[in-house]
């Protein structure tokens, strides 16, 4: 549901690797009203190791490790 979420093709989207930045060109406006619009997409796992996977992990920024605590 973040900003990744709301990235639509044909967005023009800069990435600076020595400012470590990626820069997504869509006005903030835009922004608001696509997530509006946006819906969290369905489970596509329900039961298994992916869908266990997928409640425990972190996100990216933070490892994608599943020794967290779920909540």
């Amino acid at each position: 549901g973040g900003t990744l979420a709301l990235v639509k093709n044909g967005d023009e989207i800069t990435i600076d690797a020595l400012k470590r930045e990626i820069t997504l060109k869509v006005s903030g406006k835009e922004l608001r009203e696509r997530k509006k619009l946006w819906k969290k997409p369905a489970e596509k796992e329900k039961t298994g190791v992916l869908a266990k996977y997928s409640r425990l992990v972190s996100s990216a920024s933070q490892g994608a490790v599943t020794d967290r605590v779920p909540g």
